[in-house]
């Protein structure tokens, strides 16, 4: 029997987000204490993760966010971990602070950010919300001697030491991180009463999701092969080129123009009488 009220249980629209996503898909590393979390294994040898346990720790961390009476003392640090990693958790981080007030840390994080107080960009948050422990684990290690709560992303592969509360879920897929910080920006806000839990949140999984940058180069050069543009041929023979999409072939017809429907055919001389393809009344 769960120990929350009804309100507060994973809803079947939630469950379906989290399999989507694979947020469920875990590594195939297990450290000792992640065991709590598993629920068994599939064919390819990944550990599956109980999405219960991931709700029921979700729903804890957005009340200790909450509990925070200032949200800039919240800091969400969300780093591309080894040179060339990928930065798959910084767009969700900035936007979990843009929606929430926390305070968000993405890309590089500066040695010393959260212990020197001779630096100008010193600070110390109340909490900190952690995307990867691997990945962060220089803020980790600050926080650790600052003894600053943290709550961290970790999946099955990850160690506990020094996370006060722990989320399992898939840290390596871009989805998977994106709909996380989603969840638990939707329940802050539900906490906080200005998000309805009777109606969809209007903020889409999508905004949260990083975007690569050649992917979309990729996808736009796609998009303009699939399609084609008009293009003139560069001869004065009045003709468009192949390329023209269905419906182009009257290049100087438009509407609320005088023109005549019938096509320049580049043949007249080069005295502005077009023979006949003036409409009347011009």
């Amino acid at each position: 029997m769960s120990q929350f009220p009804p309100i507060l249980n994973l809803q079947e629209s939630d469950v379906k987000k989290m399999l989507a996503c694979n947020v469920h898909i875990g590594s195939t590393n297990l450290a000792s204490g992640m065991e709590r979390y598993v629920h068994g294994r599939n064919e390819a040898g990944n550990h599956i993760l109980d999405l219960r346990k991931t709700w029921e720790k979700l729903t804890l961390a957005a009340r200790a966010i909450v509990a925070t009476e200032n949200p800039q003392d919240v800091c969400v640090v969300g780093l591309s971990g080894s040179k060339g990693g990928s930065p798959i958790s910084q767009r969700a981080v900035l936007k979990f602070g843009k929606y929430t007030g926390a305070r968000a840390l993405a890309g590089r994080f500066t040695p010393g950010t959260l212990t020197n107080q001779i630096q100008s960009h010193y600070f110390e948050p109340s909490l900190l919300v952690l995307s990867d422990p691997i990945k962060d684990r220089q803020p980790l290690m600050e926080s650790s001697y600052m003894n600053i709560p943290v709550i961290a992303f970790t999946n099955t592969n990850h160690n506990l030491r020094n996370i006060d509360i722990a989320i399992p879920c898939n840290t390596e897929g871009t989805q998977s991180i994106a709909l996380m910080f989603w969840l638990l920006c939707r329940e802050v806000l539900r906490l906080q009463g200005r998000v309805t839990r009777d109606k969809e949140w209007e903020v889409m999984v999508d905004m949260f999701i990083y975007k690569d940058p050649e992917e979309q180069e990729k996808q736009e050069e796609e998009r303009k092969a699939a399609f084609g543009q008009p293009q003139w041929t560069g001869q004065d023979t009045g003709e468009w080129d192949a390329n023209v999409p269905a419906g182009g072939e009257e290049p100087f017809a438009g509407e609320g123009d005088s023109w005549s429907a019938q096509q320049w055919t580049g043949t007249e001389e080069a005295t502005g009488d077009f023979a006949e393809t003036v409409a009347e009344g011009w």
